[in-house]
């Protein structure tokens, strides 16, 4: 009974794998932006309760969350960027 039209297994399959890591990607990236934050910010806030230097560290500390945050996810999006 061949009529001429492909059936859905005779479709070549397409590879999914780098949708799949990209679909990983930016789900990974927020969690990778927003933590080394929020840790920094959360220590820098009970470092400034326990030495009473009010916000003097919460912001230093925030302030290098941002920078740590940011430069993991360029390395992130980078090293995914690379693998094929």
């Amino acid at each position: 009974m061949a009529s001429g039209n492909p059936s859905p297994n005779d479709a070549p399959s397409k590879d999914q794998g780098g949708t799949v890591k990209q679909l990983a990607l930016a789900f990974e990236l927020p969690f990778i932006l927003v933590g080394p934050v929020v840790m920094g910010g959360v220590l820098g806030f009970f470092l400034d309760r326990w030495l009473h230097t009010k916000p003097l560290l919460l912001i230093v500390l925030g302030i290098l969350g941002v920078i740590v945050g940011v430069r993991d996810a360029v390395k992130s999006a980078a090293l995914h960027d690379k693998k094929p």
